[in-house]
């Protein structure tokens, strides 16, 4: 049996791992980089980020959200984020009335328009109701990126911008892309100072 001490010790090593392929990973910084300029490009034009997900990457989406409307590491004004995650009458009556899986695309239908950005955060890349959402929003000519793990999945036909985390296994996953939300937070709040 394995001591605590030598499990602590391969999950802090596997999680270097995964991070140290981030920096390898060329094509994958391209796509970063449009992200964040089409995510710096909306909050420009006064228009909204929308981000969304299930379980821990719902918690990624409202920490997302927290850090544009009220600050990450500079004092400026605030930035237009919404977590589409945190309306329980919404998401109470979308999902009873019109299923769960409708749950993002029937908010992104009401408050999105052209220009805007959604998020969708999937560490599978197959959630039916990201799926939706990313759909609603191309549909109504918003950017979509999608934030899922190594392998390719069904959200990926609706995403403009595909940020991969190059990993399988979700906890691994979820700290990339909350690595991600730091520097896409870091890299706005540049862009924005020096316009």
């Amino acid at each position: 049996m394995k001591t605590l001490e030598t499990v602590y010790d391969e999950e802090i090593r596997e999680a270097i791992t995964v991070l140290s392929k981030l920096l390898q990973a060329s094509e994958l910084s391209s796509e970063f980089s449009r992200a964040a300029e089409a995510m710096i490009e909306c909050c420009r034009n006064k228009k909204i980020i929308f981000i969304f997900g299930n379980g821990g990457s719902a918690a990624d989406a409202q920490h997302f959200a927290a850090e544009l409307v009220g600050r990450f590491e500079v004092e400026r004004h605030a930035l237009p984020g919404m977590a589409l995650s945190t309306d329980s009458s919404a998401l109470t009556a979308i999902s009873n009335d019109y299923g769960f899986q409708s749950v993002f695309s029937r908010q992104l239908s009401g408050l999105g328009s052209t220009g805007c950005v959604a998020v969708g955060i999937s560490t599978s890349g197959n959630s039916k109701n990201i799926l939706d959402g990313l759909k609603q929003a191309k549909s109504m000519s918003m950017s979509t990126i999608l934030m899922r793990g190594a392998l390719p999945g069904t959200c990926d036909d609706f995403a403009d911008i595909i940020l991969s985390a190059p990993s399988s296994r979700t906890s691994r996953i979820q700290e990339v892309h909350g690595l991600w939300i730091h520097v896409l937070c870091g890299m706005i709040e540049r862009s924005l100072q020096l316009s």
